[in-house]
């Protein structure tokens, strides 16, 4: 049972202690137990107006919405042209074609073909690099998605400062607060998209806290064991772009990137969803099929909770208080007055 508090509770208890307290020292005095009953009906007035409760939970008669997040790996490493090549998607008009060689293209494809297999979720994208941030916000809007798979591009190389895989775990970790604050009942799934390669110093922290937010999802992995040269991105993109060096090696050949399965697998561990590496186009269907969306919403994340009030029993008895503290005022009133003689 919980109070809510119609009237505040330091205003009830400001009135009514010191009422209760003075009739039950009258009782004390002998003044009868007209002084206890009434010392009861405060008490029970008093609960009256903190307004007894109790939390009710009803199943969410609406059906269950899906929220994807995707989290895309754009560092230099990401345009290694070692993925399968193929047309990724139609072009804008007046654009050149699209085609599938670098990882970055074989992410932005897998967001586009993902956001087609659930039609009606909403769509999140968060990019990271050297930095993290929100690319695309929470919407229902399929094309938008689509709009930003056509124009995100890599870091620019000239700023690259290196990074860690753990780069998008604090926003990750506020954009799954917040949804799973606005919206209690969705089923939330997760895909992080990224060749697992860190360039930074450090460990990455553990994304295992956001396991209880996500529902489902999947870390896609991206590049080869033997590894692709990546072009020098400056702003804009030109396929002849000079490779990026090995400043490491002598003679600074153009660097070499291979894919990290082992962190992949260890980042899909922690958030608690599967790994898949993707070689190149195709479906995507597979990576959502298994998750039972009906099954998520049954543990009650969606039922709406309200209060049920449970005043009357309080008001009922305060009620036959009353009753009984008139029935006594009749009965005083229609008792024989004695003559005082003079």
């Amino acid at each position: 049972m919980i109070f809510r508090q119609v009237f505040p509770a330091w205003l009830v208890l400001l009135v009514a202690v010191p009422l209760i307290v003075w009739l039950i020292v009258a009782a004390a005095q002998g003044r009868g137990f007209r002084s206890v009953r009434r010392a009861v009906l405060v008490a029970v007035v008093g609960v009256v107006a903190l307004t007894p409760a109790q939390l009710v939970s009803q199943p969410s008669a609406n059906a269950v919405a899906v929220q994807m997040f995707f989290v895309v790996d754009r560092t230099g490493s990401m345009a290694a042209e070692d993925w399968g090549p193929g047309p990724a998607m139609t072009p804008a008009p007046g654009a050149d074609p699209i085609t599938t060689v670098r990882r970055l293209d074989g992410a932005r494809l897998d967001v586009v073909s993902l956001a087609g297999d659930i039609p009606g979720a909403s769509y999140s994208v968060i990019g990271f690099a050297g930095e993290a941030g929100t690319q695309l916000p929470l919407t229902g809007d399929r094309v938008a998605v689509r709009s930003w798979a056509e124009t995100v591009t890599q870091e620019v190389t000239g700023s690259s400062t290196g990074t860690l895989t753990d780069r998008p775990l604090a926003i990750l970790q506020r954009v799954l607060e917040d949804a799973a604050r606005r919206e209690p009942g969705s089923v939330r799934l997760v895909f992080f998209l990224s060749d697992g390669e860190q360039t930074a110093e450090g460990e990455p922290a553990s994304y295992a806290p956001l396991a209880g937010l996500v529902d489902g999802g999947a870390v896609l992995g991206y590049g080869t064991e033997a590894g692709g040269q990546m072009r020098s991105y400056d702003g804009t993109y030109r396929p002849d772009a000079p490779f990026i060096p090995d400043l490491s090696q002598p003679g600074e050949p153009p660097a070499v990137s291979r894919i990290d399965e082992a962190n992949l697998r260890e980042i899909a561990g922690q958030l608690g969803v599967p790994y898949a590496h993707r070689a190149g186009p195709g479906p995507t269907a597979d990576l959502v099929a298994g998750i039972d969306f009906a099954a998520i919403a049954a543990d009650g994340r969606g039922d709406v909770e309200s209060t049920r009030d449970l005043v009357w029993p309080w008001a009922l008895g305060a009620c036959a208080l009353l009753l009984w503290e008139a029935w006594d005022g009749v009965r005083a009133g229609a008792r024989p007055r004695q003559r005082v003689a003079r």
